[in-house]
């Protein structure tokens, strides 16, 4: 018996007309057997879940820099929070939660270290620019070694959501736009948390509007979100909110973005963070004998892509560790 027909029955049987059937995906760039049990969408998630990529996240800024409390979010908590949200949406409104979890769990991989700090700097001093979605596919597609070779040789539809999961483009998927959306409800609430904690914010900061109708809590807020996001997108081609929990959470961002991201407090190191990362993008342009082996693909990528790629794949404690390594005198023992 090849259990995964089973499940891929199941899913044509039991799912929505709108949903992302795996019998049905647009496939893989290299061809490769199927397995006997998952379906293609839960191999994906697998291939994600056991890469290298993503076990860096848990030592990835979120928001705050490098900070010490054992509570506040790293890249990898945050992709786990999406997750969450997203399969709790996917799975009430009957699409396939495994393309969605793969998805989720995919999202952020090519994020740099120091989070969107680095991100800013890399765009800035690397000649192609840097966005980190377009990092996540890369990461996917060339980065991470599969069994056909380089890259996870993943199927068209999580490729898809990866790099559109933020952005003008929308997903060619339900699922995909579920994690778009979910991103978003996880950042915003999950950052209110943290920056509450790091004493960025208090409550009564916070917009009493928006608390009024999103929720005074972070579990309120989330549950009205995603509520409304399921009551929305029943049984409809797209995903989305109502215009009136669209309009107060847009707010609510807006409020972060002007009292949170940008804070001087919240961002007091980033300054610095951004200098080590310009010095070490130049250090191994000028040195590209100092790139780890298995990153050199000079040949077929260019040596500045190469450089961009060993950086944005470095985690923080790495990065920091490097520097250190190359440009602060070691002491004799």
């Amino acid at each position: 018996m090849v259990f995964r027909e089973i499940t891929e029955k199941n899913e044509v049987e039991r799912l929505s007309p709108y949903a992302a059937k795996s019998i049905q995906t647009k496939g893989r760039e290299v061809h490769e057997e199927k397995c006997a049990i998952r379906t293609e969408y839960q191999r994906d998630r697998d291939r994600i879940l056991h890469s290298k990529a993503f076990r860096r996240l848990k030592h990835k800024t979120q928001v705050f820099l490098f900070p010490e409390g054992d509570h506040y979010r790293t890249r990898l908590t945050h992709t786990l929070e999406v997750s969450q949200i997203s399969r709790t949406i996917a799975r009430s409104l009957l699409l396939n939660e495994d393309l969605t979890e793969a998805i989720a769990l995919g999202h952020d991989l090519g994020h740099t270290p120091f989070g969107h700090s680095g991100e800013k700097i890399l765009n800035k001093i690397h000649a192609n620019g840097f966005k980190h979605n377009e990092q996540s596919l890369r990461v996917v597609k060339y980065l991470e070694k599969g069994k056909v070779g380089i890259g996870l040789n993943l199927t068209f539809e999580v490729r898809d959501g990866i790099v559109n999961h933020t952005g003008r483009n929308k997903p060619s998927t339900l699922e995909g736009q579920i994690v778009k959306l979910s991103d978003r409800i996880a950042y915003i609430n999950h950052d209110i948390d943290d920056a509450i904690r790091a004493n960025i914010l208090s409550y009564n900061d916070l917009p009493k509007d928006c608390l009024k109708i999103l929720g005074n809590t972070y579990s309120e807020r989330i549950n009205t979100m995603v509520t409304d996001v399921i009551k929305n997108s029943y049984e409809k081609k797209e995903i989305q909110m109502s215009e009136e929990k669209s309009f107060f959470t847009n707010k609510l961002r807006k409020f972060m973005f002007e009292n949170v991201y940008v804070n001087k407090k919240a961002k007091k190191e980033e300054e610095k963070a951004q200098y080590i990362i310009e010095q070490l993008y130049y250090f191994f342009i000028k040195n590209k004998e100092k790139i780890p082996y298995e990153m050199m693909k000079i040949e077929e990528f260019g040596l500045e892509e190469v450089v961009k790629d060993y950086i944005a794949g470095m985690t923080d404690r790495y990065l920091i560790n490097k520097y250190l390594e190359i440009y602060v005198p070691h002491v004799w023992k």
